[in-house]
C-alpha cells in the first residue's frame, strides 16, 4: 500500500506561522548545526521534507518539533534564508492543532481574534459569577475570604485543575497513539515505559535541554524560572489555597507568602524580558512572533502583577481595591489556563518533557533490538 499523501501541507503549517519552505534546498545545514540532532540527525532538515512531501501521518507521528528549542542557529546560518527554526515553531502550534480533539487549538492558533475573544469571554463569565454571587462587601477592614469564600474558590480550582487535566491527558494520548501507537512499536514492553517514567519528570523539572542549545546560557535559566515559577503558584492555589488566601497577616518568612514571592517575582521577570526581547528584535528567537506569542506573555505579565497587587493592597488595608483587584486577577488567571493550558502555549510545558520521555522509550527500545540483532 502506497504512502498517502497530503498536497499542500506546507501551505496548511504556514497558517501557523513559519518561514518560506519552498525556499529550501536540503542542503543540510540546519541539521549540521543544529546542537541537538547529535547522532539522530534528521531535524529540522527531516520536518521540511515532510511538509514539502506532504506526509501528515508523518508528521504526527514525529518528535522532532518538540525535541527541538529554538535556538535560532540554523536560521542565522540557512543559506537561503527559509527560516527553518520558525517551520519548527510552526509545525509544534500545528501539532498542538491535531492533538486537540475540539478544534480550538487550531482555532486559536490561526486566528488572533478566535483567541482573544475566548479569553475576553471567559473574564466576563468570571467577572460576573462574582457579580452574582460574591459574599458580604466589608468596608472597614479586609475579609478577602468573606467576599470570595475560600471553600468556593478552592471548589472551583479544582474542578477546573480536572478538567485541564482530563484535555492535556486526552491531547497527550492523542500524540502517543501517533507517534508510538497503532502498532508502530510492538517491541515497546510496558516495563520499559515504566522504568523509563522518570525521563518525563526530569525534563520537565530540570528544563536541561535548553543548555544543549546554542546562545546565552541564562536562556536555560529563564526557562526553569517560568516553569518553576508557574508550577509553584499553580501548587499553591490548588493545594494550598486555605494557608496560601487568608485574612490572618502570616510573617514574611511563612512558607506560603515566601513561595509565592518566588513565583510573582519569577514570572514577573520572565515575562517582561520576553517581551523587552521580542520588541528590541536583538535574539534570533525574538525576531519572528505570532500574535499567540503575545497573547501569552502579556498575560502571563499581568497574572503576575494582579496577584502581587491583590497582596499589597490587603497588607495596607485597602479592602475595595483588594477586592475589586481580586475579581481581575481571576478574569485573567482562568482565561489563560481556560484557553492557553490545553489549547495554546502553555501546553509546550507537557508536550516537550512526554516528548523526550517518549524519545528515551523508543531508543531504549530500538537499542534492546539492535542487542537481539547481533545476539541472534
Amino acid at each position: 500500500m502506497g504512502v498517502r499523501v497530503t498536497p499542500g501541507l506546507y501551505r496548511e503549517v504556514a497558517k501557523f506561522g513559519g518561514g518560506d519552505i519552498t525556499a529550501c534546498m536540503n542542503c543540510g545545514n540546519c541539521t549540521a548545526t543544529c546542537p541537538q540532532s547529535m547522532d539522530t540527525g534528521g531535524f529540522p532538515r527531516r520536518i521540511i521534507h515532510l511538509l514539502q512531501m506532504g506526509h501528515k501521518e508523518k508528521l504526527k507521528g514525529s518528535l522532532e518539533p518538540w525535541l527541538c528549542y529554538y535556538c535560532g542557529e540554523c536560521s542565522e546560518t540557512c543559506p537561503r534564508d527559509a527560516n527553518p527554526a520558525e517551520t519548527m515553531m510552526a509545525a509544534r502550534r500545528y501539532l498542538t492543532g491535531m492533538y486537540d480533539r475540539t478544534g480550538l487549538a487550531k482555532r486559536f492558533y490561526t486566528s488572533p481574534a478566535w483567541e482573544i475573544g475566548a479569553i475576553v469571554l471567559v473574564g466576563l463569565f468570571v467577572v460576573a459569577l462574582f457579580a452574582l454571587f460574591h459574599g458580604p462587601v466589608v468596608t472597614d477592614r479586609v475579609e478577602l475570604n468573606t467576599f470570595a469564600p475560600v471553600k468556593w474558590v478552592e471548589i472551583g480550582d479544582w474542578i477546573l485543575g480536572g478538567i485541564l487535566a482530563a484535555l492535556l491527558l486526552s491531547n497527550g494520548w492523542r500524540m502517543y497513539r501517533g507517534v508510538m501507537g497503532s502498532g508502530k512499536r510492538t517491541d515497546v514492553s510496558i516495563s520499559r515505559f515504566l522504568r523509563k517514567a522518570p525521563a518525563f519528570f526530569e525534563h520537565f523539572a530540570t528544563q536541561k535541554k535548553w543548555r544543549e542549545c546554542e546562545g546565552p546560557k541564562t536562556r536555560w535559566l529563564k526557562h526553569f524560572l517560568l516553569v518553576t515559577g508557574y508550577v509553584t503558584m499553580m501548587v499553591l492555589v490548588i493545594v494550598f489555597l486555605r494557608w496560601f488566601q487568608t485574612d490572618t497577616v502570616v510573617p514574611f518568612y511563612h512558607p506560603t507568602r515566601l513561595f509565592g514571592y518566588y513565583a510573582t517575582a519569577a514570572l514577573l521577570y520572565v515575562s517582561v524580558d520576553f517581551l523587552v526581547g521580542r520588541l528590541k528584535k536583538h535574539d534570533a528567537i525574538h525576531k519572528y512572533s505570532e500574535p499567540t506569542d503575545w497573547v501569552f506573555l502579556v498575560l502571563l505579565f499581568l497574572v503576575a502583577l494582579t496577584g502581587i497587587l491583590v497582596h499589597v493592597f490587603r497588607l495596607a488595608g485597602l479592602p475595595l481595591a483588594t477586592y475589586s483587584t481580586y475579581v481581575i486577577h481571576l478574569a485573567i488567571v482562568v482565561p489563560m489556563l481556560v484557553v492557553e493550558v490545553p489549547f495554546g502555549k502553555w501546553g509546550h510545558m507537557f508536550y516537550r518533557p512526554f516528548a523526550a520521555y517518549l524519545a528515551a522509550v523508543a531508543q531504549a527500545a530500538g537499542a534492546a533490538a539492535r542487542e537481539t540483532a547481533r545476539a541472534a
